[in-house]
């Protein structure tokens, strides 16, 4: 009876350092690689031990990636505690049209500009637990000197009174079920009335339709 438009949903997932956004997104890509698509991510930082360019980030210098600003390479670019960061403008616009949902891990500033050029897409905040857990977490990492550690708390403190720009706050203490309200979440937004494409009626609606329209409908026996 009712027809949905078969556009994809853009998905925008930001968050502090340390609150688990990568993991989450993996979930999401595991559970349906088929229909979700991850938005990779150009960066100018330094490649950690356990990055895996192309998967995590694709990584260039500072010179090429202000080389791409210019040539209108990114959707969105940020510089973040020191480092750029980029979403390639790439295929999102084609995978959207083709119904597949595309999932965007960007920064605050990043998630402004995408809501502008796609007032439609949905805004996710990933919170964590508690910021005495938040520092944990970053200390956890051994990826970061204590400097940066220090930087990346007091990023995530100011990060974190934005929530109220985004359209839904996810509190990250237990991946499993972050991941499934992230789920519900995408689930209830394709239910929206604004993603409505046609409203139709089968042949035998249309036949209940003209039953009821008869004067003599109550002496009448009804086979459906």
């Amino acid at each position: 009876m009712i027809k949905q438009k078969e556009r994809g949903a853009l998905i925008v997932i930001s968050g502090p350092s340390g609150a688990g956004k990568g993991t989450i997104i993996q979930k999401l890509l595991e559970k349906d690689d088929q229909n979700r698509w991850l938005s990779i991510s150009t960066t100018s930082r330094e490649k950690r031990s356990n990055d895996i360019p192309g998967v995590t980030y694709n990584f260039v210098g500072e010179e090429e990636f202000k080389s791409l600003i210019e040539k209108d390479y990114f959707l969105e670019y940020t510089n973040y505690s020191g480092n750029y960061y980029g979403t390639p403008k790439g295929d999102i616009k084609d995978k959207l049209n083709n119904g597949i949902d595309v999932i965007l891990e960007i920064e605050i500033e990043g998630a402004r500009h995408v809501q502008k050029i796609f007032p439609e897409a949905i805004c996710i905040f990933i919170m964590p637990p508690s910021l005495k857990e938040l520092l944990k977490r970053l200390k956890n990492r051994h990826t970061d000197s204590k400097e940066k550690i220090v930087e990346r708390f007091k990023k995530a403190y100011q990060e974190i009174n934005e929530v109220t720009k985004y359209n839904y706050v996810v509190v990250n203490d237990i991946v499993l079920e972050a991941t499934s309200k992230v789920e519900a979440i995408i689930k209830a937004e394709k239910c929206r009335v604004d993603r409505i494409e046609e409203v139709f009626l089968d042949t035998k609606e249309e036949e209940i339709h003209e039953l009821l329209m008869d004067e003599d409908f109550i002496n009448k026996d009804v086979e459906i």
